[in-house]
């Protein structure tokens, strides 16, 4: 589907786009995702008949815009999660042609990687409701829809909704970069972890981790969620008492539920920190983030 001139035959005939390959239908959805009677009581519905005011992007895209909706997509979302933190690969991903403020015709496009090329995925802006809620992803401003937008795009891109229903965080990074991508297994991790994720961090790299477990989204009592992907989003070595620490940063594409050990937002460690760097390192909120 050739974007700019499906949007130009729209706004030629003052008509709203509908992607025919993509349908507001349960097809879209995926037949098992759902009970069938929850399926009969999906609405879709478009950012203008939810918000006065859309925007496709507010204030620069950043990993706090996120919040997993019913679709465990995880995996994805923690791959975006780490795309925002690098501008420079992000354009491709989410080219800035496009928007609701200018030639608004309910047609957005997103690209991804596969197979070796980018491929541009088009879609209408109709977006999957259960029970009056975002069946997907959405966004923690209301009015700013790049989140569930291309999330709407990946589905197409996958076949349904129910295929991002569990997935591989690796995956996703490549068809969000075009990048190779390299494991490393924590039950035996290399010597040198932490100068490989410094190193990693230095040259860009984007980085996820991931949580086994049979039981999906089952939170543990420290706050960890099993069976689950987050975004890893800064290093640092850290001066802690009489020496040096190096501790980690994370985020949980849920958009909050955190982590409740040493280093978190409420530890003991922080009070051993010189406070310049706990000012500059420390963000006391529940947004998913965590040391």
């Amino acid at each position: 589907q050739d974007f700019n001139r499906l949007r130009a035959l729209c706004l030629s005939q003052g008509l709203l786009f509908e992607d025919a390959t993509f349908p507001p239908h349960f097809s879209s959805i995926g037949p098992n995702l759902l009970p069938e009677d929850k399926l009969r009581r999906i609405q879709w519905k478009r950012p203008t008949e939810l918000q006065r005011n859309p925007f496709l992007i507010i204030d620069g895209v950043t990993r706090f815009d996120i919040m997993q909706g019913e679709i465990g997509d995880c995996w994805m979302l923690a791959a975006l999660g780490s795309l925002t933190l690098q501008k420079q690969f992000l354009e491709n991903v989410l080219p800035k042609d496009q928007g609701f403020q200018e030639n608004y015709a309910g047609i957005f496009h997103f690209r991804f990687w596969q197979y070796g090329d980018w491929v541009d995925v088009v879609i209408d802006d109709r977006l999957p409701f259960l029970n009056g809620r975002y069946l997907s992803v959405h966004p923690r401003t209301s009015n700013e829809f790049w989140p569930s937008l291309l999330e709407k795009a990946y589905a197409k891109l996958r076949g349904s909704y129910q295929n991002l229903h569990g997935g591989y965080l690796s995956d996703a990074l490549v068809d969000l970069t075009g990048g190779v991508q390299v494991q490393f297994s924590l039950k035996d991790p290399p010597s040198d972890l932490e100068e490989i994720l410094k190193a990693a961090a230095k040259s860009r790299c984007l980085m996820g981790c991931s949580t086994s477990g049979r039981l999906r989204n089952v939170e543990l009592r420290n706050g960890i969620v099993q069976g689950h992907a987050y975004t890893v989003t800064g290093t640092v070595k850290i001066r802690y008492k009489n020496g040096w620490k190096h501790i980690i940063r994370i985020w949980n594409p849920w958009g909050h539920g955190e982590w409740k050990g040493p280093w978190s937002d409420d530890s003991p460690q922080w009070d051993h920190v010189e406070p310049q760097y706990r000012e500059a390192y420390l963000r006391n909120k529940d947004d998913g983030e965590f040391w």
